[in-house]
């Protein structure tokens, strides 16, 4: 449309109808059975799949950070996606949930059709890995208040549990061990430092390639590893490691009536986090608070279901590590030894 007023305005509405055409197959191959209509109704239609005497929906949201405008200097945009999934149905499973659907929200002064197609196709393989119907999203155009070629992202996603089989924290005893799932890297949360670091360093421009490389290798999908470990072995409490890092997350899966003991010598610290340790001269104690060192999900187990936790992580190609144990409450909820 020639002197189209809303574009002059900052607005293309025929680029967000270019992005709908150009992730129509990805969007529609997420689609499970239970999916009622298709790509741009008003509304996503989920129906509840049977088998469930008691069923209980689980809602989740979260976002991706400033992990995204380091993949967007780095024109590293295809995995991005992946991580938007994972934020959200990480935190999901470690209720015992299985994601059923996912939406996601894309924000930008000036809707770039390749780059947005590039992550929302991310989003959808990744909701095809974890099993989970994208059935819709919202992309919206805002110039003037976003900076720049900046964007955000935001997903949410439902998922769905048997009542009483949902994962809490109720069943945990003093000595049970906790084990820890190895990460990718950093996942999501830490960007705002990393960042810096890799701005502010002075590495040579091959060594900052290569730590950008690895800050941003995608978010670990733990889904299925942990809805097939549910099945095998009695798993007492689940903890996802992102914001606020071991220190954080490891006492929300236990009860205020008990605390909890890690055994840094117990697994490895990637090198990765240890140049970002070493460049900022960071203190241990804020490395377990930043960043997830290395742990990217812990499982609370009795003792004796060990052997079978590591034989169904090692199954979905995990590492798995015996970091930690419950014990007695005491003036700290975590304990780094």
């Amino acid at each position: 449309m020639k002197n189209d007023p809303y574009k002059k305005a900052g607005v293309d509405i025929k680029a967000g109808n270019d992005l709908v055409d150009k992730i129509r197959k990805d969007v529609a191959s997420t689609f499970d059975k239970n999916v009622l209509g298709g790509i741009g109704s008003f509304s996503g239609f989920y129906s509840l799949p049977k088998g469930f005497k008691n069923p209980v929906l689980v809602a989740c949201t979260d976002g991706v950070g400033t992990k995204v405008a380091l993949a967007q200097k780095n024109s590293s945009l295809g995995t991005i996606g992946q991580d938007l999934v994972a934020m959200c149905v990480n935190d999901m499973v470690t209720s015992g949930a299985h994601p059923l659907f996912f939406l996601d929200y894309f924000a930008s002064s000036k809707l770039n059709v390749t780059e947005t197609a590039t992550v929302i196709k991310g989003i959808a393989k990744a909701c095809k890995k974890t099993n989970c119907s994208l059935i819709g999203g919202e992309t919206a155009e805002m110039p003037n208040h976003y900076i720049g070629k900046n964007f955000d992202l935001a997903g949410f996603s439902v998922g769905i549990v048997e009542k009483k089989l949902i994962i809490d924290s109720s069943k945990v005893r003093k000595n049970n061990i906790i084990i820890g799932i190895e990460s990718s890297g950093a996942h999501s949360n830490g960007y705002s430092l990393i960042n810096k670091l890799i701005k502010e360093s002075k590495l040579s421009k091959s060594e900052k390639e290569k730590l950008t490389k690895l800050a941003l290798k995608p978010t670990h999908l733990y889904t299925n590893v942990i809805l097939d470990l549910v099945k095998k072995v009695k798993v007492k409490s689940i903890a996802n490691i992102t914001g606020g890092g071991l220190t954080e997350n490891i006492p929300r899966s236990i009860p205020n009536t008990l605390s909890s003991e890690i055994y840094l010598k117990n697994w490895k610290m990637p090198q990765f986090f240890a140049t970002l340790q070493k460049l900022g001269k960071i203190e241990m104690r804020d490395m377990l608070r930043i960043f997830n060192c290395g742990i990217g999900m812990t499982v609370i187990i009795e003792p004796k279901e060990l052997d079978s936790t590591i034989k169904v992580l090692s199954k979905h190609k995990f590492k798995g590590f015996m970091i930690g144990k419950v014990i007695k409450k005491s003036s700290s909820a975590i304990t780094f030894l």
